[in-house]
């Protein structure tokens, strides 16, 4: 896949209302809608008037002038800001003092194209206040960020409603919106994996059937499954330093329970991708080696004809000579005997041929 799909490329500003934030306070586990025109720095405000307070914002289509605004109320470190404006980021997990932010990327997979659909998602996590930033404007269910309508945020189905929907949970802080973003993903990566193996089933018998075609489909799925290595396998690193990380700064053991189960789903993907490469490789080398089989039975049959016609061109070439003296040139059985001759030359070497599987 061309890797300018599946990154999205530097955008002009957008629109009015492009990126619309969608801010939600949350006091003791329960969340609520922000006040109408509510900024930033309102909801950092609210969440440091109380402990049990928290203020979450999403942004679904973030333009440069909201994450100028988010990094101006959050004081963000520049290097920081710079990530939050340029994206493009591995999946990593960077501390720039009470900032927390993570880089994961989910996966989708399209089974029209046969392929994955990646989307970048930006994280910061600091006492009483979580930002989650859809850097591909898509969600990770490949919703439209754009889309987004602020009159429907309090539907149940809307996709957002996924970070909010535990009261319990919550009440553990901004890490618990962390957890349930990161479940998502992780269990979004599910469905990838099937339709990976599918695929890796169908290019095995197309492989075995002689379709000259596997060869490239082997290459495609191959560079699929390397680029989902590459959004998992890190993210194993950055679930790891988490983990260490709650346990340094006293999160809950609850959450930390939660965040493990999530790392124990994310290793068994890892294994299954891993697998999926080797598979392909090894189905590669199959593919080649059959390919390389048939050729050499084709070879085979090439110099087998070739030999066959080589037989009359022989005895043709020598009695088309102009010379006065040969033997048996003026003989009046010199015609037919040369036609016998070429015959059953080429009979003798069909047969010996055929009984050696050549032909």
């Amino acid at each position: 896949m061309n890797v300018l799909r599946r990154r999205a490329a530097t955008e002009p500003a957008p629109v009015a209302g492009e990126s619309a934030l969608l801010c939600r306070y949350v006091t003791g586990g329960r969340p609520e809608e922000a006040p109408k025109g509510a900024s930033v720095a309102d909801g950092l405000r609210f969440a440091e008037a109380a402990p049990e307070r928290m203020a979450m914002f999403l942004y679904p289509a973030p333009s440069a002038a909201a994450i100028t605004e988010l990094a101006d109320a959050w004081k963000l470190h520049p290097l920081l800001a710079e990530d939050l404006l340029h994206a493009h980021q591995r999946p990593k997990l960077d501390r720039y003092g009470d900032v927390l932010f993570l880089v994961v990327r989910s996966a989708r997979y399209i089974d029209e194209s046969e392929e994955v659909d990646f989307a970048e998602f930006h994280m910061l996590v600091k006492p009483g206040a979580v930002a989650v930033l859809c850097q591909d404007k898509r969600w990770i269910d490949g919703t439209d960020g754009t889309t987004f309508d602020e009159n429907e945020i309090t539907n149940s189905n809307r996709p957002e409603r996924t970070l909010l929907s535990d009261e319990h949970l919550l009440k553990l802080g901004p890490e618990a919106v962390v957890y349930r973003l990161l479940d998502a993903i992780v269990d979004g990566y599910a469905p990838v994996i099937h339709g990976l193996a599918i695929d890796r089933e169908q290019i095995e018998r197309q492989v075995f059937s002689g379709d000259a075609a596997a060869a490239e489909r082997i290459y495609r799925l191959s560079q699929e499954v390397i680029d989902m290595q590459h959004a998992t396998a890190p993210l194993a690193e950055v679930l790891h330093a988490l983990i260490v990380g709650f346990g340094k700064y006293d999160i809950p053991d609850e959450l930390q329970a939660y965040l493990r189960d999530v790392s124990d789903h994310l290793t068994r993907i890892n294994s299954r991708v891993a697998e999926y490469r080797d598979a392909l490789s090894q189905i590669l080398q199959v593919n080649s080696t059959l390919v390389a089989q048939r050729q050499n039975e084709d070879m085979k049959k090439i110099s087998g004809w070739a030999a066959i016609l080589f037989a009359p061109t022989l005895i043709a070439a020598i009695y088309g000579m102009n010379f006065d003296t040969m033997p048996e040139l003026h003989w009046a059985f010199g015609y037919p005997m040369a036609i016998a001759l070429m015959v059953g030359f080429a009979a003798l070497l069909f047969w010996i041929f055929k009984r050696s599987k050549w032909m």
